[in-house]
């Protein structure tokens, strides 16, 4: 289930513990954050939520920003739901939550309006106007309005500490290996399939052709990927490209996965494309005979990445 903070929360709901949080990436700190919150609600006989912030604050304050999101909302749902979650709640950021004092997000909204019974965060996390509430504040406020709180710590390996940050980092120098360990899954972009100029149709390597988005841009260049088309379940691998296509003119931003034996129509599906191993950068080539025997070889490389894989 999927609730705004708007809405009126159900009663099957209310006295919920709460995982608070963006938890853009949901990755192996964030996951730590809602298994105690799920923990703590089954010891009690609570329901669990998720709550996360959309669009992330991030992008009301600097909207110049370039894209850096790292997960969808129904993403994040059904990564949630898989976590052990009865809902997710949505904090929609605008005008009106940047605005709201630290006191009054914890009173009026996650005590009074949302009923919840319990709140767990990470240490790091601010949140109310001027970000002027944190982990101490929550604790003190919360105890007035029913509201307990618990708080975790880092979640590292060797000496680092698991952030998105460090996830957009590994993306942008195409680490994909890395991102993923770090996400405890490979770095999945979600999108529908839209038509194009049909360039790899006519170079014998049609792609599906999908716009990034809000989505982080990863390392522009070629990748070894798996695809799932979410109306069907299939399961697809193949090599994608990732860039503007300095080829040709104009210059058009794209993710271009072409899939492995498969013949079929796939415009208007959504699908996901999980990146797993950097092959090369983009590059331009001499001529089309040029690319295409590169592309002959990106693949086939793409196909003893993937074969290798666990």
């Amino acid at each position: 289930m999927r609730l705004s903070h708007r809405d009126t929360v159900p009663d099957t709901l209310r006295g919920a513990v709460i995982a608070l949080g963006n938890f853009d990436g949901f990755h192996l700190g964030h996951q730590r954050v809602v298994s105690e919150a799920v923990e703590w609600a089954r010891a009690e006989g609570r329901p669990a939520m998720v709550a996360t912030f959309d669009p992330h604050p991030v992008r009301h304050f600097a909207p110049h920003v370039p894209p850096f999101r790292l997960t969808t909302l129904g993403q994040r749902e059904e990564l949630f739901t898989a976590a052990g979650a009865d809902a997710m709640l949505v904090f929609e950021f605008g005008d009106e939550l940047a605005a709201m004092s630290a006191e009054s997000f914890v009173t009026e909204l996650l005590g009074g309006h949302i009923g919840a019974g319990g709140v767990v965060t990470g240490e790091d996390f601010t949140f109310g106007k001027d970000r002027g509430g944190n982990v101490e504040v929550l604790r003190e406020v919360g105890a007035t309005c029913g509201v307990a709180t618990r708080a975790i710590g880092p979640v590292g390996e060797d000496g680092q500490t698991i952030s998105s940050s460090r996830i957009r980092d590994a993306l942008k120098a195409g680490e994909c290996e890395t991102a993923a360990h770090l996400l405890s899954r490979p770095f999945t972009v979600r999108g529908e399939v839209i038509h194009g100029d049909k360039r790899g149709r006519e170079l014998g390597y049609p792609t599906a052709n999908i716009d990034m988005g809000h989505y982080l841009r990863p390392r522009f260049g070629i990748y070894a990927v798996s695809g799932r088309i979410l109306s069907t379940g299939q399961q697809l691998q193949g090599a994608a490209n990732l860039g503007i296509r300095p080829q040709f003119d104009p210059p058009k931003e794209l993710l271009e996965p072409y899939f492995f034996d498969f013949d079929g129509d796939l415009y208007d599906e959504v699908l996901d494309i999980a990146f797993h191993h950097f092959i090369r950068p983009e590059a331009k080539f001499d001529d089309l005979d040029a690319l295409k025997a590169q592309m002959e070889r990106d693949c086939e490389e793409a196909r003893e990445r993937l074969a290798a894989r666990p």
